[in-house]
């Protein structure tokens, strides 16, 4: 009768090393897998929390300038009770309405801005109307602001008190600051020119049809914009764990208003 023959140490080892060879692929794959879901997960959040925004922002251009003076046969005693127009602005709002509007700096508006824009409305059951502001600071955050329409007073000073800003939208990279040189390296096609992305852009209704604002001529005036241009740049909270590179998302909208003073 013969003996079984079993496995020599050599060929257990062997086998073993194998086995963990194989485990230790696994693991990999499991943690490339779980790492490309999760980079994967935040840009749809991001992009998400960007659409949400920019739904909200495009409805509040589309109700800027409500009720108009047009509506009024008589300019009603208080100003706080019609819209001027669809865009409050700042300097100047009182007494002499008017700035010049420009994109990249090319302007004399505070606001409306390359990265600030306040519309003028009325908002829900408020007899009275409001200012709404949107601005970007220096934190990549976008803040949103409401304060009430009050004659005489900059809506710029009013939208800025302490307490009325609030946060938005985070991690909005149009104009990233220190940060932005390396991020257009990584996406040129989002930064046309290798420069800051314009949250605003500004259409103007002149007597030959709506002219971007800068081009607008006498027209470039707060009271003819009737389109607002909306890009928001968003970047995911955290680097991706594979590349250490924030991951971008891009949306366009625009905002359109009928009610213009005149």
């Amino acid at each position: 009768m013969g003996h079984a023959r079993g496995y020599t140490l050599i060929e257990l080892l062997v086998a073993m090393t194998v086995f963990l060879v194989i485990c230790g692929v696994m693991f990999e794959l499991l943690q490339l897998s779980q790492q490309r879901y999760a980079s994967e997960y935040q840009l749809s959040a991001s992009f998400q929390e960007a659409r949400l925004a920019m739904d909200q922002m495009v409805r509040d251009v589309n109700v800027a300038g409500y009720p108009s003076l047009s509506l009024y046969s008589a300019i009603p005693a208080d100003a706080s009770t019609y819209a001027a127009g669809p865009v409050a602005w700042s300097p100047n709002y009182y007494p002499a309405p008017g700035c010049l509007i420009g994109t990249a700096g090319g302007g004399t508006c505070t606001t409306p801005g390359d990265f600030d824009l306040i519309v003028e409305t009325r908002l829900g059951t408020d007899p009275n109307v409001s200012w709404v502001r949107y601005f970007l600071k220096n934190d990549n955050i976008l803040y949103r602001a409401v304060a009430p329409k009050t004659s005489g007073t900059d809506p710029a000073v009013a939208t800025s008190a302490p307490g009325v800003a609030v946060p938005f939208l985070t991690n909005v990279m149009n104009n990233a600051g220190g940060q932005l040189t390396a991020i257009i390296a990584t996406y040129p096609s989002m930064f046309p020119g290798g420069v800051a992305q314009p949250i605003f852009q500004y259409t103007c209704n002149t007597p030959g049809g709506p002219t971007p604002c800068p081009l607008a001529g006498v027209y470039n005036q707060p009271q003819n914009i009737s389109d607002v241009d909306v890009t928001l740049i968003v970047a995911t909270p955290q680097r991706d764990a594979q590349t250490q590179m924030l991951k971008l998302v891009e949306l366009n909208g625009r905002g359109h208003t009928l009610n213009l003073p005149h």
